[in-house]
């Protein structure tokens, strides 16, 4: 097991991807630092995880405040004894956020930016000393492909800004044996984007004709976090079936006209 023993803090580790990665590091070995708002749900995260053997603690955290934030990481310090790897992943979009149709520009786009950038920023910094303590660590900083796509409006504003944070985090841990890089994922199949069971809308949302899970983004993020990735710093993943290299208002048209393959019908169609 990769990162047996190791202490990892996850951010909106009780739900959704973040639950999925904690799942993942759980089977891994580590000892997990699962922090999140929502208390009933960081119980039941909780309880699973320990079901599954893990050393594991939630802490119930508004990570938009600063001084919540530097407690947390404190406490997760204190009670494990270290912190080898960051995982900031909580975050999300306009409805989360609680943005209202009343609010002025700037009240948007600070409510964005307080759960997803600033969370990232506080825990990432107050962090750094306990990475650096323990002679080595890793980062890994939940983006979005909203970062391409205009129509994501404050939400691809501030996770532009996750990613700007992880260059500075990569240089400014180096020195120490400090990695700090981005995961960007595209259409994952959680709660939050499925809530009504219908699937069949997943067929476009990338090249591969469905959605990904936390499970695979949670591999990218153990991926990263491990020593396998020991060269890597400062640089995004993207893990988006294809999503942002497509032209999707393109492929009902050339469905329709005499197109020839790329290369020459080697891959001859079902």
């Amino acid at each position: 097991m990769r990162f047996k023993d190791k202490v990892v803090i996850v951010t909106g580790g009780n739900s959704g991807i973040g639950r999925g990665i904690v799942r993942r590091f759980v089977k891994e070995g580590v000892r997990v630092a699962i922090v999140g708002r929502d208390e009933a749900k960081g119980a039941d995260t909780l309880a699973e995880m320990k079901g599954l053997g893990a050393d594991a603690e939630f802490y119930s955290v508004d990570l938009g405040d600063e001084e919540a934030a530097r407690r947390m990481v404190e406490a997760v310090a204190q009670g494990f004894g270290r912190i080898d790897v960051v995982v900031n992943n909580a975050g999300g979009g306009s409805r989360k956020a609680g943005v209202l149709h009343q609010d002025p520009p700037g009240r948007r786009l600070h409510k964005i930016m307080a759960g997803n950038l600033e969370a990232a920023y506080y825990v990432a910094s107050y962090a750094m000393p306990h990475l650096k303590e323990a002679g080595h660590g890793a980062i890994v900083n939940i983006s979005s492909t909203a970062t391409f796509h205009g129509t994501w409006g404050n939400y691809g504003i501030v996770k532009a800004g996750v990613e700007a944070l992880t260059r500075s985090l990569a240089v400014e841990g180096a020195p120490h044996g400090i990695r700090a890089n981005s995961v960007s994922p595209g259409w994952i199949d959680t709660d939050a984007v499925d809530t009504t069971g219908d699937k069949s809308w997943q067929k476009n949302v990338s090249l591969l004709r469905r959605s990904g899970t936390p499970a695979e983004i949670a591999a990218a993020v153990s991926f990263l976090a491990s020593e396998e990735a020991s060269f890597i710093t400062g640089t995004t993943l993207v893990v988006d079936g294809g999503l942002v290299i497509t032209d999707y208002s393109s492929l009902a048209w050339l469905e329709t006209i005499d197109t020839r393959p790329m290369f020459g019908g080697t891959l001859d169609p079902d």
